[in-house]
C-alpha cells in the first residue's frame, strides 16, 4: 500500500511540474476540436407520413365480379422499390440536386448517397414515413415532397401498366382462340354436312343410322297390324248381307221411313261426288222432298224398290277394307324407302370406319376451345371492371397524413455533446501527456526512488532555498485561472449553436424563420 502511495505521489509531483505543458495541449486540442465542431454544417430534416390502404367499401363490393389484387403486397412492393435507382434519378432531375452534379461519377455518388440518406420507415401495415436530412432546409423539404409525388405516380403508373399488359395479353389470347375456334367450327360444319346421316344429333340424340333400324321395326309392326285388320274386316264382310229385305214391312209408315232413309243416303253419296247443281243431285233432292211430303207412296214400281235396300254396315265394311289396303301399300312403300336409306348409310359407314372417332375428336376440340374462349372473355370483362375501379374509383387510397414542412431547427450535429466530448478529450490528452513525460523522466523525486537502485544511501538533504509560498500561490492561481478560462471558452462554444444556426439561415436567405 505504501508503494502505491509513493508511486501516486511521484506521478502527481511530476505531473504538477509539467502542468503548463499539459494545459497547453488541452487548450490546443479543445480549441481545434471546438472550432471543428462549430464549423460542422447544420442538418435539417423534413419528414412526411403517408397512409396507403384499400378502399373499405369498394373492395368487398367488387369481390367476385372483378379481378382482385393484394393491396397490402402492392403497398409493400412500392415502399421497398421507392429508393430504386430510376426513382432516385427522377428525384435528382426534379430537384435542385441536378445542379450540384456535373459528371457521371458525381451523379453516381449522389445516387448512392441519397439511397442511404433517404429513410422510408414502415410504421404500420398502412402507414409509413419518408425522412431526409440536408444542410439546406428548403432542399430537404423539396426532396421529401418529390418522393411523395414519385410514389403516387408509381402507384398510378403501376396500375395502368399492369392493366395495359393484361389487356394486351388477353386480346392476343382471345384473337388466337377465336381463330382456332372458327377453324374448328368450319371443319365441324363441313364434317357434319358430309356425314349428316351418320352422326349423332344435338342433345345426345342418336344418328340416322342408329335410328333407322328402330324406324324399320316400327313400320314392319304397323304393317302386320294393318294386314291383321284387313283380314278381320274381310271376314266380317263375308258374314254381312249387302241388301236388306223389306217385303214384310207392308205399306205402313215403316216402309216410307226406310224409303226416305235410302233416298237421303243416296243424296249424300251424290253430294260427295258432285255439286248441288248436278241434275242427279237436284232430282234426288226432289225425291227426298216428295217422300217427306207423302206425295210418293209405296205402290206400284216404288213398292218394288222397297222390297230390298242397301245394307249400310256392308258398305262401311267395304270402305274400311279399301282403307286398310291403301294403308298396307303405304307401309310397304315406306319400309322399302327406309331399307334403301339404311343400306346407303351402312355403305358409307363401312367406307369410314373411324367416322365417330373423328367426330368425337372434333366435337371435343370445339368444346375445349369454346370453354377457354368464354373464360377469357369473362376474365377480360372482370379486368376491365377492376381497371375502372383502380383508376376511376380510387380503389387504393393514398393520403398524406403529415405533409413535409420547412424545418426550423437543425437536428444534427449534436454540438453540445460534441463540445463536452472535445473538452474531456482535451483534458485527457493534457493529463496523458503529463503522465507520459513523468514516465519518460529519469529523475529521482525522493529517497525511496534511490533505494530502488539497491545502493547504500546515507540520507537526504532538504531543499532550503525553494520558492516562496507566495510564489507558489501565484503559480497555482495562474494555472487555475487558465483552467477556468478554458472552461469559460467551453461555455461560450456551448452557446454557439444558436448564433451559428442564425448565421446559416441568414446565408440561405431564410433569416425570417427564426
Amino acid at each position: 500500500m505504501d508503494e502505491v502511495l509513493i508511486l501516486a505521489r511521484r506521478y502527481a509531483t511530476g505531473a504538477w511540474r509539467r502542468r503548463w505543458i499539459a494545459l497547453g495541449l488541452a487548450w490546443l486540442v479543445c480549441l481545434a476540436g471546438w472550432a471543428g465542431v462549430a464549423l460542422l454544417p447544420n442538418q435539417y430534416q423534413s419528414t412526411a407520413r403517408l397512409y396507403v390502404a384499400a378502399d373499405p367499401l369498394l373492395t368487398p363490393l367488387l369481390h367476385g365480379i372483378a379481378i382482385g389484387s393484394n393491396t397490402e403486397a402492392e403497398v409493400q412492393i412500392l415502399q421497398r422499390t421507392l429508393l430504386s435507382r430510376p426513382n432516385l434519378e427522377t428525384l435528382i432531375a426534379k430537384t435542385p440536386l441536378d445542379r450540384t452534379v456535373t459528371t457521371v461519377a458525381a451523379r453516381e455518388a449522389l445516387v448512392k448517397r441519397l439511397a442511404t440518406q433517404i429513410h422510408v420507415t414502415p410504421e404500420t401495415a398502412s402507414l409509413f414515413s419518408i425522412a431526409y436530412r440536408n444542410p439546406d432546409p428548403v432542399l430537404a423539404r423539396d426532396v421529401v415532397q418529390t418522393m411523395i409525388s414519385i410514389y403516387i405516380e408509381n402507384a398510378t403508373r403501376s396500375n395502368l401498366a399492369d392493366t395495359q399488359n393484361a389487356r394486351q395479353f388477353l386480346d392476343q389470347q382471345l384473337a388466337y382462340f377465336r381463330q382456332r375456334l372458327q377453324d374448328v367450327e368450319h371443319r365441324l360444319a363441313a364434317f357434319k354436312a358430309k356425314y349428316v346421316g351418320l352422326l349423332p344429333g344435338a342433345n345426345g340424340a342418336a344418328s340416322d343410322l342408329q335410328g333407322s333400324l328402330a324406324h324399320i321395326l316400327a313400320l314392319q309392326g304397323d304393317l302386320q297390324d294393318a294386314r291383321a285388320k284387313r283380314a278381320m274386316l274381310a271376314k266380317a264382310l263375308k258374314t254381312t248381307p249387302p241388301m236388306l229385305d223389306n217385303t214384310s214391312a207392308g205399306g205402313g209408315p215403316s216402309a216410307n221411313a226406310l224409303r226416305l232413309a235410302a233416298a237421303e243416303q243416296k243424296l249424300q253419296e251424290l253430294r260427295l261426288r258432285y255439286t248441288d247443281s248436278f241434275p242427279g243431285v237436284i232430282a234426288q233432292r226432289a225425291l227426298v222432298a216428295a217422300i217427306k211430303s207423302g206425295k210418293i207412296g209405296p205402290q206400284g214400281a216404288d213398292a218394288k224398290l222397297l222390297q230390298a235396300v242397301p245394307n249400310p254396315v256392308y258398305q262401311k265394311l267395304q270402305l274400311s277394307i279399301i282403307d286398310a289396303g291403301v294403308n298396307i301399300f303405304s307401309l310397304k312403300r315406306r319400309i322399302a324407302i327406309a331399307l334403301a336409306q339404311r343400306k346407303k348409310l351402312e355403305a358409307i359407314a363401312r367406307s369410314q370406319p373411324g367416322l365417330l372417332a373423328q367426330y368425337a375428336n372434333l366435337d371435343r376440340n370445339y368444346g375445349v376451345l369454346s370453354r377457354k374462349y368464354q373464360e377469357l372473355l369473362a376474365r377480360r370483362e372482370a379486368m376491365r371492371i377492376s381497371s375502372a375501379a383502380s383508376t376511376d374509383a380510387n380503389k387504393v387510397q393514398i393520403e398524406v397524413i403529415d405533409p413535409p414542412l420547412l424545418p426550423r431547427t437543425p437536428v444534427a450535429p449534436p454540438r453540445t455533446l460534441l463540445f463536452v466530448a472535445v473538452l474531456l478529450a482535451g483534458i485527457g490528452c493534457g493529463g496523458g501527456l503529463a503522465l507520459l513525460l513523468v514516465q519518460l523522466d529519469g529523475s529521482f523525486y525522493s529517497v525511496q526512488d534511490l533505494r530502488r537502485l539497491e545502493l547504500p544511501i546515507l540520507g537526504g538533504v532538504s531543499l532550503l532555498d525553494g520558492p516562496r509560498p507566495r510564489r507558489r500561490f501565484r503559480s497555482a492561481l495562474s494555472f487555475g485561472l487558465a483552467l477556468v478560462l478554458l472552461i469559460g471558452v467551453f461555455g461560450g462554444f456551448l452557446t454557439s449553436p444558436l448564433w451559428l444556426h442564425k448565421l446559416h439561415l441568414a446565408a440561405l436567405g431564410l433569416g425570417k424563420l427564426t
